[in-house]
């Protein structure tokens, strides 16, 4: 049984929280979430090419979430309350996580992305726990938007 959430860990998510809510955070999450539909690092390069305005919004949205799934990882944050209260975070590994072996190889570090992998990874074991159709129907929603705009 995990274990129980203290008042820290809600100090916590709220503070993650109030970080999500800075004006240019809020930019780049509003900009990832409406343009950042990358199937290769090819794909990534061309919407968010190297000193692009684009570029800056996706490396923040995927540090910042890489970043508050350290907490997680790493024990400090209790995970069932950051996965009821942070879905964004499955949503982003959603939409990079086929990225991630290429962008381990470019950069020669194994662990590129390793907590959001980790963490999203537990989000989508708890996700079927509760129902065999959670997770067919989040990755719908992620990539369904993406494709209903390509068609």
């Amino acid at each position: 049984m995990p274990n129980q959430a203290t008042y820290d860990d809600a100090n916590l998510i709220l503070r993650l929280y109030e970080l999500r809510r800075e004006e240019k955070l809020r930019r780049a999450r509003e900009w990832f979430a409406a343009n950042f539909h990358a199937a290769t690092l090819e794909d990534a390069n061309r919407i968010a090419p190297q000193g692009s305005e684009e570029n800056a919004y996706m490396r923040m949205v995927i540090s910042y979430w890489d970043m508050a799934a350290s907490f997680v990882a790493s024990g400090i944050l209790n995970q069932e309350l950051f996965f009821r209260t942070n879905g964004e975070c499955l949503f982003v590994w959603e939409r990079v996580r086929h990225l991630a072996p290429a962008m381990r190889a470019m950069s020669k570090n194994p662990n590129y992305w390793g907590n959001l992998e980790t963490v999203g990874n537990a989000f989508i074991k708890q996700l079927e726990a509760n129902g065999p159709e959670a997770y067919p129907a989040f990755q719908a929603m992620v990539h369904g938007a993406a494709a209903a705009r390509q068609s």
